[in-house]
């Protein structure tokens, strides 16, 4: 049990498991579905939620709708990876010498489970999602079943026909709308009953988090996107625009924080993302300096650089966040 468990320790932090490990049926599952990338999606649900349950005006949050919100969210994100696998692979993208399949092992391509066997998993995680979605349409209304179906449109053909969101430089807006106002209004809406839209501007800080992962990614994939003519938003803009870009995103979330304390939106005690800027000092003079011509020691996703320590700020400073608000929630301070 003990290396099963080490096993998936590894899995969820590198998105891979080492050649001299036994592959398990977990870990498995956890690298089809690109389990390692979930902590975004907790997050948004975790601020979602306690949004709701910090809020003066919600007499009653609803823990079980929470609850059910959370696992709701994190297939569909699981879905939404095998939905992209698949149809990248079926649209000729991801090929054996493409980046995909050198970072971490592709689903098919690597052996780990058949195209039918994906189709299967993808059909059954939407049902769960479509089971949860008619129990809330039923409790809460037709405002829930939008915010899902917006979610799922922009999954969806993130990458499939015939939008190819990805491809038009549209999927970076799309990660920021799905993982901010769609993610987090959507958990506050059912766990607070009701819809705020004042959430929606309390979901920003958050969503530009997760948008420079995606845009580190492209930033990493750059050559290879360029040469495919996939025209993500760094290919449109440029790698040296999109590094500054992420730069300044990094920099706006703390103003944006900030700006949401001082008029009263966010409890004083989400000003602890401050924290986490020395980090983000660090990061940001990796995104201003050329990546390495190779791999670091031990540095497990090769060739992706940028992203890597995009996602360690956002995984950083969006537990700060988090912290915040779940002291705000307990002790409500606000200016």
């Amino acid at each position: 049990m003990a290396s099963v468990l080490d096993n998936w320790s590894e899995v969820l932090r590198t998105q891979n498991l080492s050649d001299d490990k036994e592959m398990d049926l977990g870990s498995k599952w956890l690298l089809i579905i690109r389990a390692s990338v979930f902590p975004m999606t907790i997050t948004s649900a975790a601020v979602g939620g306690l949004l709701a349950w910090g809020d003066r005006n919600v007499a009653d949050a609803n823990g079980f709708h929470f609850v059910l919100a959370l696992v709701g969210l994190v297939l569909a994100h699981a879905a939404n990876n095998m939905i992209n696998d698949y149809f990248d692979l079926a649209g000729g993208v991801d090929s054996e010498g493409y980046v995909r399949t050198q970072y971490a092992p592709h689903p098919i391509l690597s052996g780990l489970i058949s195209k039918g066997g994906l189709i299967a998993a993808i059909v059954a995680t939407n049902l769960i999602d479509l089971a949860i979605l008619v129990y809330f349409g039923k409790t809460l209304g037709m405002g829930v079943v939008a915010f899902a179906l917006a979610g799922l449109f922009i999954s969806v053909f993130y990458v499939a026909p015939p939008f190819k969101l990805k491809h038009h430089g549209l999927g970076e807006p799309g990660v920021f709308i799905v993982w901010g106002p769609l993610m987090i209004g959507g958990t506050y809406y059912v766990t607070a009953g009701s819809f705020a839209p004042w959430v929606l501007v309390a979901s920003l800080p958050y969503a530009l988090l997760v948008m420079t992962v995606l845009i580190g990614k492209h930033c990493d994939k750059f050559d290879a996107d360029s040469a495919k003519g996939i025209k993500t938003l760094p290919v449109i803009l440029g790698r040296e625009r999109s590094l500054f870009l992420n730069q300044f995103l990094m920099v706006t979330f703390f103003a944006l924080v900030t700006c949401l304390v001082l008029v009263g939106t966010l409890p004083v005690w989400t000003l602890a993302v401050w924290v986490a800027f020395p980090r983000m000092m660090a990061v940001w003079k990796v995104f201003g300096e050329p990546r390495p011509s190779e791999a670091p020691d031990n540095f497990p996703i090769w060739p992706l650089w940028y992203v890597a320590w995009a996602f360690l700020f956002t995984r950083f400073a969006g537990g700060m966040f988090v912290a915040g608000l779940l002291v705000g929630a307990i002790w409500p301070l606000y200016l």
